[in-house]
């Protein structure tokens, strides 16, 4: 047991299921014995009213009956419970009880008993006074001075002092500024009452101000107000303590000084009674109830403040003294003596648990055994040390990283595609100009094996892609439960797909609140984005992948794009796109290759990708794990090129756009300006043409707006086809340099970072980054490359030179034998040229001017690339400007 616990003398449950806050505890010799010995009062919500006398035989008995000296219900909840001279012609102590809605004193008295029943106690009702208000709390005191009894104020819902001599109804006042009620005191040396307001103030109003000010009643009056002979109600002080109070207790005791406390949410005031701080003290944790006590040093007070952490500290002023763990979280705490016990702690929580305990320390009884002596045998130690090393070792190895409970998913995500497409087109909004807009549906189901509490599903894929619903929200799920939700994916922009694959997470929570989260991925059939259609025998970009087997049919391979009438006679197959765009691909009858030829080169990852796969499945239902597919032929960096340069040049445009916007909206405010200046003169002035300049301005503002728009739009459109034909080059150089997975992986990180791209973090910085980072690392030729550090800060160069001389650099280090890899241990390449694609380029030649053999790239000095029958290029700034002012010109 721990010596900081608090000793525990009694204590007792109260009820079942009830609640007490901060004014349902009082102690105080309510009976009048005149023993001096205090008893417990207490009250809860649920109206029961209790009255406790402790005596423990010895501390930490149980709750003996007799301790029980009256229980009632009231029928209503008790607010709060006070004892004081409440009853004229008296001096006797009285209990007050504040309802919601009523006040009501009684007498509590008791009468001995003659058998073993022992003695009787009860309440009688002195009197009561129902309020037109709902009561907040009360406070009790010799108000204005007088001796030998005590007044009552309760301070209501909405800010009103209500005043209560005894057993008639002085006045009430309503408190200024008021917003929410706060914690209420009565401090009799300054015949003042002291609250803290919603504005976080401590605020401090005089009994004799509250007496002399307009009567509450007249307040919502304004012509009677007008007239009324009262003052104003005014503050005596006010102290901005920065947080809300939890409660306010007012100390003296000497007649010379009182202090005010009040105790914040994370501070703890001593204050004067002109408000003036006489100290604070800052608490490092969160506070719930105290009490301020007489202390044996003079000049001093010392405090019980219980915190959320179970913990009661005793300070004397701002000094720890003590801290001693409770049972409980405590909502208020008082000091009372019983019998020949003084200072005893009294604490009540909010769902009833009453004790009283005392501060101390309980020796220690334990007495640790003797060790029986004996010599070390260290060779069995280091033994047996060695097999317990071996026992970790094999451990760690085969541990895995969830535990066995969680080897089995709790919940797991499916996601099933229809194999056809819906017969009625499920599209909504789509923007393709075909005339009819397929639709495929995706059967999602969740299967639960535990409660998942606020589930939710999001399915996402990527634009030009779009699905019917993307949000789907349910009930809690219950364990061995499934939920299926049926939706469309279908073709919204007018633009091929880089992916067809989208992704569903299910997002959820424990019981115990741990949030989750499960996933999967779904493909979706090409012929959503495009249909058959006859072949093609001439193309702009054709590419040739080898294979280990001989052709396949397409009638096999493809059975959803091919008449099964043609037989094995099938060679050629052509695809065409929604967008407009046809594909073919043709099968080598004496050769074991595939053409796929387009005259778009983006059209051509799709079609390709889809070959590859279904080639892969077809072998591997055969059980011939040896297939495998090459490409031999040259990569196409100078069309790929052309669609980097495409992307670029719009992301000028777009930049230029914004330049133009921000200065006609300057302009256009400058003319409102005017305008407005010119309308508000006194003296009519004439417009000077000010009125057409701004309609112009304003013409110009829509154009530059419209132009701005649609070239946002064929930007979207350009991104698509550039990350189209980045996934088309990703999977030529690994075909061409027969890549490992991670090195695929690897590949797509650096040509692919980004799922959209922006102005402030565009395609073109990210992917330069990433490839001067490999050509300084794993594809470097010295260590002299390797010591040259890269920029820190992405931001949009002024052209594509660097991109595309990197990216033919990064070729050229793959060609001579480089391999891909995070470390910068394979910086020292063998020079063996690999067959095919990119040959070996001199680096000294690369700067004035390369040649890629197969190809009709040549690059410039600075890395521009220029077709051999093309007109030479113009500026790109130039042409963004004359682009801009045509279209200005046609709109406005």
């Amino acid at each position: 047991m721990s010596l900081f616990k608090a000793r525990d003398w009694w204590s007792t449950i109260l009820g079942e299921k009830e609640e007490f806050d901060q004014g349902c505890l009082c102690v105080a010799d309510v009976d009048n014995s005149g023993s001096g010995q205090d008893k417990v009062i207490v009250g809860s919500y649920n109206g029961y009213l209790r009255i406790f006398n402790p005596h423990p035989v010895k501390p930490g008995d149980e709750v003996q009956p007799e301790d029980l000296l009256l229980e009632v219900q009231l029928r209503e909840p008790i607010l709060q419970v006070e004892v004081g001279k409440f009853v004229s012609g008296t001096e006797g102590l009285h209990l007050a009880v504040l309802h919601c809605r009523k006040l009501c004193v009684y007498a509590v008295s008791g009468t001995q008993g003659n058998v073993e029943h022992g003695n009787q106690y009860q309440i009688k009702l002195m009197y009561e006074h129902n309020l037109q208000r709902t009561a907040c709390n009360m406070t009790y005191g010799p108000f204005g001075g007088v001796k030998g009894r005590d007044l009552i104020c309760i301070q209501s819902m909405d800010g009103m002092l209500m005043l209560f001599e005894q057993e008639s109804y002085a006045f009430g006042r309503f408190l200024p500024g008021f917003l929410l009620p706060g914690p209420l005191a009565y401090s009799s040396r300054t015949d003042s009452f002291i609250t803290v307001s919603s504005c976080q103030q401590v605020e401090s109003y005089k009994y004799q101000v509250l007496a002399f000010a307009t009567d509450a009643d007249e307040r919502h009056d304004t012509e009677q107000r007008k007239l009324s002979s009262g003052k104003r109600l005014v503050v005596d002080w006010v102290l901005n303590i920065g947080e809300q109070a939890l409660d306010i207790c007012i100390v003296s005791f000497n007649q010379g000084v009182s202090s005010v406390f009040v105790l914040g949410e994370r501070n703890f005031f001593c204050l004067k009674d002109n408000g003036q701080i006489r100290f604070m003290k800052k608490l490092d944790y969160s506070p719930s109830c105290f009490i301020p006590y007489c202390s044996v040093r003079e000049g001093t007070i010392n405090t019980l403040i219980a915190n959320h952490n179970k913990i009661l500290n005793v300070y004397q002023d701002i000094t720890l003294k003590w801290a001693t763990q409770l049972p409980c979280i405590p909502v208020s705490v008082k000091v009372a003596n019983f019998q020949d016990l003084k200072g005893v702690i009294v604490t009540l929580s909010d769902d009833g648990h009453l004790q009283c305990s005392y501060l101390g320390t309980d020796p220690s009884l334990f007495q640790a055994p003797k060790v029986d002596s004996r010599e070390i045998n260290y060779e069995e130690m280091n033994a047996e040390m060695k097999e317990l090393q071996k026992i970790i070792r094999e451990a760690t190895k085969t541990q895995d990283i969830l535990p066995e409970s969680e080897k089995q998913r709790d919940v797991t995500v499916t996601a099933e595609v229809s194999p056809d497409l819906d017969e009625e087109s499920q599209a909504i909004d789509s923007e393709v100009k075909a005339g009819a807009v397929p639709s495929v549906t995706v059967k999602i189901t969740i299967q639960s094996r535990v409660t998942a509490q606020k589930p939710c599903l999001a399915v996402c894929v990527q634009a030009p892609l779009a699905v019917t619903c993307d949000q789907f929200v349910f009930d809690d799920l219950e364990p061995d439960t499934s939920e299926t939700v049926v939706l469309s994916v279908f073709l919204k922009e007018n633009c091929s797909p880089p992916e067809l694959e989208g992704t569903c997470m299910f997002s959820y929570n424990k019981p115990t609140g741990i949030p989750r989260v499960s996933q999967c991925s779904f493909s979706l059939p090409l012929k959503l984005v495009c249909f058959p259609a006859q072949p093609s025998k001439a193309a702009n970009h054709k590419l040739t992948i080898d294979t280990n087997k001989p052709p396949i049919s397409f009638v096999t391979i493809f059975p959803d794009f091919v008449d099964p009438s043609e037989g094995d006679q099938a060679n050629a197959l052509g695809f065409q796109f929604l967008t407009g765009s046809k594909t073919t691909l043709l099968a080598s009858k004496t050769s074991q290759r595939y053409r796929i030829q387009s005259d778009q080169l983006e059209d051509l990852w799709l079609v390709t990708k889809e070959l590859i796969h279904r080639l892969q499945e077809h072998f591997k239902k055969q059980n011939c794990k040896d297939f495998a597919c090459t490409f031999s032929g040259s990569i196409p960096l100078q069309e790929y090129f052309e669609l980097i340069d495409r992307h670029f040049e719009l992301r000028l445009n777009a930049e230029k756009y914004q330049e133009l916007l921000s200065e006609r909206a300057v302009q256009f405010r400058a003319i409102e300006r005017r305008l407005l200046t010119r309308f508000k003169d006194k003296t009519p002035a004439p417009l000077q043409h000010l009125d057409t300049l701004l309609e112009g301005t304003f013409r110009e503002v829509i154009a530059l707006a419209d132009a701005a728009e649609e070239n946002q739009a064929n930007m979207f459109q350009a991104f698509a086809k550039l990350k189209s034909a980045t996934h088309l080059v990703i999977m030529l150089i690994s075909l061409w340099q027969k890549l490992s997975t991670d090195q695929i992986a690897l590949l797509e990180a650096t040509f692919l970072p980004l799922a959209e791209d922006t102005q402030e973090l565009g395609w073109e910085e990210t992917v330069d980054a990433a490839v001067s980072y490999l050509l300084r690392t794993c594809l470097s030729k010295s260590s002299k490359e390797q010591a040259l550090t890269l920029s820190s800060q992405l931001s949009m160069p002024k052209d594509t030179s660097r991109l595309k001389k990197n990216i033919t650099l990064f070729c050229d280090r793959l060609a001579k034998g480089g391999r891909l890899s995070l470390s910068t241990d394979s910086a020292t390449q063998p020079a063996a040229v690999m067959p095919g694609g990119c040959a070996t380029i001199p680096e000294s030649d690369l700067e004035e001017r390369t040649i890629i053999p197969g190809s009709t790239a040549v690059f410039a000095s600075l890395g521009q690339t220029t077709k051999q029958k093309s007109k030479p290029e113009k500026p790109l700034g130039a042409e963004v400007s004359r682009s801009v002012a045509s279209e200005i010109s046609k709109k406005v």
